[in-house]
């Protein structure tokens, strides 16, 4: 039968071993359970503890804890507003780590999130109603957190997309009616400042901080190597080790973002560049001390309307509409007017047949399933220039260090590569490029019937089916030729869940908007220390030197008096005459005396 070794190095070396039968006997139930959380125990302070740690917050959140915090984000998007309910216990003090943020859970577990439709920029002419169309999300808030903490609870509204199409005039009197009517209805910790219209750039930073947060790139763990940063902002003599960030890469219906850290020092090809850059570099501290760098990252975000998987279809619809209407009226043809003769797509898989464009426009099309092809066509739609240190559109973006990166694809990114291909996780793109060539080649008969069978990922629908051959083509063609990312590229993980939860930016907003918070706590906490210390030294002082002091006084009173009393004899004995003495002994009558007055 074979042994089991155990052995130690440090502190001291020793060494024993048990057999396999002696080894059964000894691990009863509760021996097993002493030793798992001896272990445990052991790794407690690890890296590996912590990311233990956040598969564990799905647990219902003890609203019984004193000692736990809470806030609210209100996401105000185009198509309805959420509200997420955070918490996070008392900070632990060490300045180098941020709040341990986390999504509150109900008694079921789940999330305390609550949604309404539609966006509130859908009441631009009638502002004064937009404190009521809130209150439903507050009130819901309301109730899952202790009414003793409402009073220190932050509250943020924060409106995106839809709110930034309406003119300034009709944003400022939403915004204004929310700020004169929710601290009058409400007990939340909640200034004019907490409500506003965020820009895209803000957006993605939030993010791209929600992201690496719940990835745990901000914790700083003495005893794990990671890489030299030059920390922005930070003297040049300072050099700061810490985890390298994941940059991130989002592509929606409508847009697609990209956001990672850049160094210190970026280059730019021109002048012009430099201007354009201002406004998609961001630089921020998310530590609670201003004058600690461990924390200062510089972050580039850029968002790229109309590149989201379902925009750029249409626009390439409009375009086959467009341009085939100008051929046939040219060479007189009738090419996709009628399904007997419709315009060849090789964005489509092998033999479907589709219709596009409005009723007086219509254009009938019928698949090819040529991924090749469908690259080359999709190629222009890029906008790329020849300028250096560009991307889609020609926008400015900084180098990319591929081979010392990591970035993580969301949305598009996992459903081009899960839903249909089963390939989600970490990306490589010449397979992914195979299997996107064989399903675009396939015929349409058999892709649906694979579909009817449920080969295919539970939520992929006939729609999915349809232009999975066109969004995997621009989803390689926005990685590869748009943004550049070289086809060895082996450090993109493609994802729907990070942890198995859902990153909205709105942690990354509430973890940069309660950034100062930990400071304040260990000044308080530092005050309370001395004020401690201050009130054992005053009642000492009380006990010993106060007594000494009243004493001192009160000899000092006696002595005086005294000392007067002793004078007045002195002078009254000057002023007496030798006649007066028998007086002053006999007890006879005495003379008149003179008298000074």
């Amino acid at each position: 039968m074979g042994r089991i070794s155990f052995s130690c190095l440090f502190p001291a070396s020793w060494h024993f071993s048990l057999s396999s039968q002696v080894l059964q006997r000894l691990m009863t139930p509760s021996l097993r359970q002493l030793v798992f959380i001896g272990l445990v125990w052991i790794r407690k302070e690890s890296h590996f503890h912590r990311h233990l740690a956040r598969v564990t917050d799905v647990d219902a959140t003890d609203t019984s804890n004193p000692n736990l915090n809470y806030g609210l984000v209100v996401d105000c998007g185009s198509s309805g507003s959420r509200v997420f309910v955070y918490c996070w216990p008392r900070h632990n003090g060490n300045p180098h780590e941020l709040l341990d943020i986390r999504q509150m859970r109900d008694q079921h577990r789940k999330p305390v999130v609550m949604k309404i439709k539609p966006g509130i920029s859908e009441l631009a002419k009638t502002p004064e109603k937009a404190s009521n169309y809130i209150f439903p999300l507050l009130s819901f808030a309301a109730q899952h957190i202790p009414k003793n903490k409402h009073q220190e609870t932050p509250l943020y509204i924060l409106c995106t997309a839809g709110m930034r199409i309406l003119p300034e005039s009709q944003q400022e009197a939403l915004l204004e009616d929310l700020r004169t009517d929710i601290p009058v209805h409400f007990n939340f910790l909640f200034s004019d400042s907490h409500v506003e219209v965020i820009s895209g750039k803000q957006e993605g930073v939030y993010a791209w901080i929600g992201i690496n947060f719940v990835l745990g790139r901000f914790n700083h763990v003495h005893n794990e190597a990671g890489p030299e940063l030059q920390g922005p902002g930070s003297d040049q003599q300072e050099v700061l080790v810490r985890k390298r960030t994941a940059g991130v890469l989002d592509m929606g219906g409508v847009s697609t973002q990209i956001a990672y850290e850049v160094p210190k020092t970026v280059s730019f090809a021109s002048p012009q560049q430099e201007e354009v850059a201002k406004n998609l570099l961001a630089e921020f501290n998310l530590g609670c001390d201003a004058h600690r760098t461990e924390h200062v990252y510089r972050v580039y975000v850029s968002t790229f309307l109309g590149f989201g998987g379902n925009a750029a279809r249409q626009r390439y619809e409009d375009s086959l509409i467009r341009n085939t209407a100008a051929r046939n009226k040219l060479l007189d043809q009738h090419i996709g007017e009628s399904a007997e003769y419709p315009l060849l797509d090789p964005c489509l898989p092998t033999d479907l047949q589709d219709e596009i464009g409005p009723s007086t426009q219509k254009l009938y099309l019928r698949g090819t399933g040529d991924f090749d092809q469908c690259r080359l066509i999709l190629q222009p739609f890029l906008n790329r220039t020849n300028e250096t240190q560009t991307s889609l559109s020609g926008i400015y973006q900084p180098t990319i260090d591929y081979n010392n990166s990591q970035f993580y694809g969301f949305s598009e990114f996992y459903y081009c590569t899960e839903d249909v291909l089963r390939m989600g996780g970490d990306y490589n793109a010449s397979k992914y490029a195979h299997a996107a060539k064989s399903y675009c080649a396939t015929q349409w008969k058999t892709l649906r019937e694979r579909f009817d069978s449920g080969l295919y990922a539970s939520h992929a629908d006939l729609h999915r089916l349809k232009y999975q051959c066109f969004k995997s083509a621009w989803m390689y063609e926005v990685l590869h030729s748009g943004f550049s990312f070289p086809t060895n590229y082996k450090n993109l993980k493609t994802a729907l869940l990070v942890y198995d939860k859902e990153v909205q930016w709105t942690l990354g907003a509430i973890l940069y908007r309660t950034r100062f918070l930990p400071l304040r706590d260990m000044q308080q906490e530092a005050l309370k220390g001395a004020h401690s210390h201050w009130r054992h030294s005053f009642s000492f002082v009380n006990n010993h030197y106060l007594f000494l002091a009243c004493f001192f006084i009160v000899l000092l009173s006696i002595m005086l008096y005294l000392l007067r009393l002793r004078r007045f004899h002195r002078r009254a004995a000057q002023r007496c005459t030798p006649s007066s003495v028998p007086w002053l002994e006999e007890g006879l009558g005495s003379p008149t005396l003179p008298i000074n007055l």
